[in-house]
C-alpha cells in the first residue's frame, strides 16, 4: 500500500470512533428524519474532508522536499524551499535542506574554480602531462604534450600508449631518465609516473620533463663562469707582461742607451718571468681542480683520521672533543686532504684574533658529522666561498674549499661553512653517510 493510502486510512480510522458515536446519538435521539440525514451527511463530509486535508498537508511538503532533493541531485542549487522556519519540525527540515543547497553550491563553485585553475596551469606549464586509463588509452593531455607528440588532442585521445611511443614509460621504474625521440623533439627526458583513481577505475599520470634545455643552459652558464674567471686571471697576468715587454723594446731601440739599461732589462725580465710563473701555477691549479680522481672506498677509522689531522697542525692549540669510534667507507687520502684544508683555514682565522679552534665528531642517525669551529673574525661574504679562485687570503689560491666540497660530494656527503651564532667565528661541518 502506498504511503498516501496508508496515511488516508490512518486519518479515516482515527476519526471513525467519534463519527460513529455522533451518528449513533443522532439516530437514537428524537430528531426528524430530514435532520438526521442532513447532520449525518455533514458529519461524514467533514470527517472525510478532514482526512483528505490531513493527507494533503503531509504529502505536499514531502513532495516539495523530494523535488528539492532531486534538484540537488541534478546539481541545480537555485531552487529553495518556501516558509522555511526554525520553530516547527517541518520548517527545520526545509531550513536544513536550503543550507545543504547553499553548501553544495559553494563546494561546486570551489571545485569548478579549482578545476579551471588546474586546467590553466596544465596548459601553461612547459611539462608534458598525459593520463592513461587501465587499458593504456590516452584520456587527457596538455598543450605541452600536444607539442611533444606533434598533434592536437582531438586526434589522438583514445589511442594507446604503444601507438604514441609511450609504452616504455608506463612500465618499469616510476621515476627515471629516458632518451626518446618524439615528433616534437628528441633528447633526454625526466619521467615521473603515478597512479590515481577516477570513477573507481585505476589511471596512470605520466609527466615528461625536457632535460636537454636546462642541461644546455647550465652548461652555457658554466662555460661563461669558466671563461670569465680565466679571462680575468689571464688579463691580470698578460697586461703587465705586455706593458713590460713594450718598455723593454723601447729601451733597446733608444739611442744612446742609458747607463743602467742592463739592470732595467734584468728587472723587467724578472717581472715577466714572475708573472708567467704565476700564470702557470694558476693553470696547474685549475687542472688539478678538474682532475679530481674517483674516491677509492676503503674502511677508515674516523677517530684515528681526525686525530692524525689535528696532530699535523702545531701553530695553535686545538681542543679535540672525541665522539663515538666509527668506521666508514671512504678514500682516506682525499678525506684527510679535505680535513687539512678546512682545519688550516680555521687556524688561519683563529690566529688573526688569537682565538682557539675546536674539533669534534658525532653520529646523527645514519650520518657521520665532523664539526670544526674557530674563534676568528667570521666571514664577511659567504656567497662566494665555493667559487673557484675566490679567496680572502693574500697568498691564497682559492681552490681549497672548492676541492674540499668536491671531495665531500664525491663521497655522497656535503660540506658547509657558516658564521657561528653563539660567538664570533666560523663553523665548518662535514657530513658523510655511514
Amino acid at each position: 500500500m502506498r504511503f498516501e493510502a496508508r496515511l488516508l486510512l490512518f486519518a479515516v480510522v482515527a476519526g471513525l470512533p467519534a463519527v460513529l458515536v455522533a451518528v449513533l446519538l443522532l439516530w437514537l435521539g428524537d430528531y426528524a428524519s430530514r435532520t438526521r440525514w442532513t447532520l449525518t451527511a455533514i458529519l461524514v463530509a467533514f470527517w472525510l474532508g478532514a482526512a483528505f486535508s490531513l493527507r494533503s498537508r503531509l504529502v505536499y511538503p514531502l513532495q516539495t522536499l523530494s523535488n528539492l532533493l532531486a534538484a540537488l541531485r541534478e546539481e541545480d542549487y537555485s531552487i529553495r524551499a518556501r516558509n522555511a522556519r526554525s520553530d516547527d519540525a517541518l520548517g527545520e527540515v526545509m531550513v536544513e535542506v536550503n543550507a545543504l543547497g547553499d553548501a553544495l553550491r559553494g563546494r561546486r563553485l570551489g571545485g569548478l574554480e579549482a578545476t579551471a585553475l588546474l586546467r590553466k596551469v596544465m596548459e601553461e606549464i612547459d611539462v608534458a602531462v598525459f593520463t592513461f586509463d587501465s587499458a593504456h588509452c590516452l584520456r587527457l593531455m596538455n598543450r605541452a604534450g600536444e607539442r611533444l607528440l606533434g598533434q592536437p588532442s582531438e586526434r589522438i585521445l583514445g589511442r594507446t600508449a604503444a601507438e604514441l611511443g609511450l609504452a616504455d614509460s608506463l612500465e618499469g621504474e616510476p621515476a627515471r631518465n629516458l632518451t626518446i625521440s618524439f615528433p616534437g623533439g628528441a633528447g633526454r627526458w625526466g619521467m615521473r609516473r603515478s597512479t590515481f583513481r577516477e570513477s573507481g577505475m585505476p589511471h596512470q599520470l605520466l609527466v615528461l620533463t625536457d632535460l636537454s634545455r636546462p642541461l644546455r643552459e647550465e652548461e652555457r652558464q658554466a662555460w661563461q663562469r669558466l671563461i670569465r674567471v680565466l679571462g680575468h686571471e689571464l688579463n691580470n697576468s698578460l697586461a703587465p707582461i705586455k706593458s713590460m715587454a713594450g718598455t723593454l723594446e723601447s729601451m733597446l731601440v733608444r739611442q744612446p742607451r742609458a747607463a743602467d739599461w742592463e739592470d732595467d732589462m734584468h728587472r723587467g725580465l724578472s717581472v715577466i718571468e714572475a708573472r708567467a710563473a704565476a700564470l702557470s701555477r694558476f693553470m696547474e691549479a685549475y687542472a688539478r681542480l678538474a682532475r679530481l680522481p674517483t674516491p677509492k672506498l676503503q674502511p677508515v677509522e674516523v677517530g684515528t683520521l681526525v686525530r692524525r689531522v689535528v696532530s699535523l697542525e702545531s701553530r695553535t692549540t686545538i681542543t679535540l672533543t672525541p665522539g663515538p669510534e666509527l668506521t666508514i667507507h671512504a678514500d682516506a687520502d682525499q678525506l684527510e686532504q679535505l680535513l687539512i684544508n678546512v682545519l688550516r683555514n680555521a687556524v688561519d682565522a683563529a690566529l688573526e684574533t688569537k682565538g682557539g679552534v675546536r674539533v669534534g665528531w658525532t653520529r646523527q642517525g645514519g650520518r657521520w658529522e665532523v664539526i670544526i669551529q674557530d674563534e676568528g673574525p667570521g666571514l664577511s661574504n659567504t656567497s662566494n666561498l665555493f667559487v673557484p679562485f675566490f679567496t680572502t687570503k693574500p697568498k691564497g689560491s682559492g681552490i681549497g674549499l672548492v676541492l674540499s666540497r668536491q671531495i665531500a660530494e664525491a663521497h655522497g656527503g656535503s660540506l658547509t661553512l657558516e658564521n657561528r651564532k653563539d660567538r664570533p667565528g666560523c663553523e665548518a661541518c662535514l657530513r658523510l653517510p655511514l
